[in-house]
């Protein structure tokens, strides 16, 4: 629970910015934290069983409690042998809320914040870009004054009923003021102009010819309705397909399908690009259809004069040119459509690694608290941050490489899980044999021996100096 209130403070943090000015209730604001809780359980669950292990068996080892087991006959496999079973059933939850539960809050979450990017703060201008407010597009250069009240060098671009700009004004002053107009915003202007194109219902005529109107004002004022701009329904679930609100089964079928579709393009291109190079007519045109080989471009060339022999480089040159942006654009188009396939087998992969890792852990935890001897929250969080750290973050290297197309993506997944695995089996075997994580004598002892063959030789070359 400590865990997960600290990563939800950052999440707090990261999110703070779709808060803020928004004037929400508590409830969407609980609502979010709720639904972005299961989206952290990847993060916390595994740093909580590795912590929770070494703090454990660290405790019992440095109160003597191993070594009293042991000496009852009880080993530290079998002192382990419960909590493997919990860390079983544990396993099997993780995986079923990794398919279920988190696919959910991703669906929830995401439908939540795509309505709370329609909020806008009724009086929040950014200094320097248009911002949308209602029926107006403002822009100011300059806020000052009390709560940024006063505004300088205004202009606002206002729309009609089927939102065209037709109407533009321009001033060197302006005031914001919210308590006149409860439903949206009352902005005062000073020393302007007002620009209008009057739009004639005669289709034939041109567009240089419409009227327009200008009318210079020493005070304008303007009621900005924002009361049902600012009217949103949280309970909105409109989006409902994104990679992760899916489950295993959903992700097989996305992954068959994106497969699929990528290879009709490949194919497809495949065909086009050959066409488009000109090689068919040159085998169309060869004779009894044979292959001509052009060995000798010059000897090729001589043929034509010099002008001919100049059009036709250049319009070699050219197709090469369009053939090779051609190749450029389609290889960034492939990229993107292989990076989105890696994605979905990424989290397929994903959701059965997370399952794994709490017992994986455990392992790695559990011995590694016999061995240090140590409980509480000092030197195992050392060591708990330590592993974590080094897990997640070369995780999220091999991730990078998966979605890069340098690894495969069960690698990039499964990598760092099997890079812990033999290190835990390695630890649980040192601990069994109340032994270190490292036997330093084994390095260290050849070193002393090198040392003292190095003195004993300086003490016999300074004697034979002598």
């Amino acid at each position: 629970m400590i865990l997960m209130c600290i990563f939800i403070i950052q999440a707090i943090w990261i999110y703070i910015d779709e808060f803020a000015g928004k004037e929400l209730d508590v409830e969407v604001i609980f609502k979010f934290l709720l639904y972005n809780t299961p989206r952290l359980v990847p993060l916390v669950l595994p740093l909580t069983v590795l912590l929770a292990s070494i703090m454990t068996f660290g405790n019992f080892s440095e109160q003597y409690e191993l070594a009293a087991m042991k000496s009852a006959g009880i080993s530290l496999n079998r002192a382990m042998r419960g909590l493997v079973v919990v860390n079983l059933l544990l396993s099997l939850g993780t995986f079923y809320f990794a398919n279920n539960v988190i696919p959910y809050s991703e669906f929830k979450i995401f439908n939540l914040r795509k309505n709370l990017a329609k909020l806008k703060p009724a009086l929040a201008i950014t200094e320097g870009i248009f911002n949308d407010m209602g029926q107006s597009n403002i822009k100011v250069r300059r806020k000052y004054g009390e709560n940024n009240r006063f505004l300088e060098d205004v202009i606002i671009h206002k729309k009609n009923a089927n939102q065209i700009n037709h109407i533009v004004i321009k001033a060197d002053r302006g005031e914001l003021r919210g308590e006149e107009f409860d439903q949206g915003l009352q902005l005062i202007l000073y020393d302007g102009y007002r620009y209008e194109e009057i739009k004639n219902k005669k289709k034939s005529q041109r567009k240089e010819d419409f009227p327009h109107a200008r009318v210079a004002f020493e005070k304008y004022t303007m009621n900005i309705d924002l009361s049902e701009f600012n009217q949103v329904d949280f309970s909105e679930e409109k989006f409902k397909n994104t990679y992760k609100m899916q489950n295993i089964n959903q992700l097989k079928l996305s992954i068959d399908s994106l497969e699929t579709k990528y290879a009709t393009e490949v194919s497809g291109f495949t065909s086009s690009f050959y066409n488009r190079t000109g090689v068919t007519n040159i085998k169309n045109n060869s004779n009894k259809g044979e292959n001509i080989n052009y060995t000798n471009y010059k000897e090729y060339l001589s043929n034509y004069d010099s002008n001919v022999q100049l059009q036709i480089t250049s319009q070699a040159i050219s197709s090469i040119d369009n053939q090779k942006k051609t190749l450029t654009n389609q290889k960034n188009t492939f990229f993107y459509r292989e990076k989105v396939i890696a994605l979905h087998s990424l989290l397929f992969h994903d959701k059965y690694a997370l399952g794994f890792i709490p017992l994986i852990l455990f392992f790695v935890g559990a011995p590694l608290g016999a061995i240090i001897r140590k409980g509480g929250f000092g030197l195992p969080v050392v060591f708990a941050l330590g592993i974590f750290l080094s897990y997640h973050f070369f995780g999220q290297f091999t991730k990078n490489w998966a979605e890069d197309g340098s690894v495969s993506t069960f690698f990039g997944t499964w990598l760092p899980s099997f890079i812990l695995l033999p290190f835990g089996v390695y630890l649980t075997i040192r601990s069994t044999a109340d032994k270190d994580i490292i036997n330093l004598d084994l390095v260290l002892d050849p070193i002393r021996s090198l040392i003292q063959k190095g003195i004993a030789i300086l003490k016999t070359n300074k004697k034979t100096a002598s």
